[in-house]
């Protein structure tokens, strides 16, 4: 029986720190959120996966939890981040604001987006009051009542070149100080990273491919968000996959659709989405040489939240290859 069957109501946080570089401050960060401020474990709680990149020097936390628990959890995970990471001497390519650079919630089952966004907002105020010099932008269904997309408050920021914080204005908190920086919090439905590299060191021809394959564009693919960045050598097309609400089919097959209380989602598949950039990247003369998807789809981010839940596997990230193959 599934935990949703039981009656529990999931949520999970892709939570990304600027640290990638130093393993066991971000397995340190990852198990902070397992424990209750007494040292007792919690039982609603998994760490389901931790992607860390180098030349990032990003990694991306996956926390699943009951919607009760997953704020306390995230909390704990986020201001032991910021006794460990500096921003005054963070290095790396891919562009970032904060210390904790992003807290995003998803709903995974029996839960809304609407109630993801109240948990991140009770979790933006407390975290300001616990971190001092810790400053908060909000997004999504966090940002009442404009709903400003994460890529609309990115670039009102200036997440490409801000590192200045003087004359900044936070949604909650006061001016970011240098060693915290800016936070962004906020709810949505369900956004998948996926990476793809294509077979160049050109970064203008990896531009040109992001811009090709972007929602945005009359000829992109829908709810996918992207960038290029230089990457182990070559270029790696960066994507955000949104899952989008949908009322009616989508006559393609190259969209996955799933719901949650009542609510049917769609997003672009991880395998279309290659195939898409591939194609792109052709008619640009050039080839592929990998995919990775950082984390899980929406389904296969559920089932194992409701597995590593039931099994009380709180560091399921260790055992998952073991258990999913």
């Amino acid at each position: 029986m599934s935990f949703s069957r039981l009656g529990l109501r999931l949520a999970v946080c892709l939570l990304n720190i600027s640290e990638a570089r130093r393993k066991n401050l971000v397995e340190k960060i990852a198990k902070a959120a397992l424990f209750e401020e007494n040292g007792k474990e919690y039982s609603e709680v998994t760490v389901l996966n931790i992607f860390s990149d180098h030349d990032y020097n990003r990694s991306v936390i996956t926390i699943a939890a009951t919607i009760e628990k997953l704020g306390s959890a995230v909390l704990a995970t986020c201001v032991e981040a910021f006794q460990v990471i500096d921003m005054e001497v963070q290095e790396g390519i891919h562009p970032c604001l904060g210390a904790v650079d992003l807290i995003p919630i998803y709903p995974l089952s029996e839960v809304g987006v609407e109630e993801c966004g109240m948990v991140a907002r009770s979790l933006a105020e407390k975290l300001t009051i616990q971190v001092p010099g810790c400053s908060v932008f909000l997004f999504g269904e966090a940002d009442q009542p404009e709903k400003r997309s994460l890529v609309q408050r990115r670039k009102e920021l200036g997440w490409f070149s801000r590192r200045e914080f003087s004359s900044l204005k936070p949604d909650i908190g006061t001016t970011p100080n240098k060693r915290c920086g800016l936070t962004g919090i906020g709810a949505s439905p369900y956004v998948m990273n996926c990476n793809v590299t294509i077979d160049s060191q050109d970064l203008s021809t990896g531009k040109t491919i992001a811009n090709a394959i972007r929602g945005s564009n009359v000829d992109g693919l829908k709810g996918v968000q992207a960038m290029a960045f230089p990457h182990d050598g070559k270029i790696e097309i960066a994507c955000n996959v949104e899952s989008f609400e949908d009322q009616k089919t989508l006559a393609n097959t190259k969209y996955v659709t799933y719901c949650i209380l009542g609510h049917r989602y769609s997003y672009i598949s991880p395998q279309a989405l290659e195939t898409h950039i591939q194609k792109v990247a052709h008619d640009q003369g050039i080839g592929t040489i990998g995919t990775a998807l950082v984390g899980f789809t929406p389904q296969e981010c559920k089932d194992c939240a409701e597995y590593a839940l039931r099994e009380k596997i709180g560091e399921f990230w260790k055992k998952r290859e073991g258990i999913f193959m």
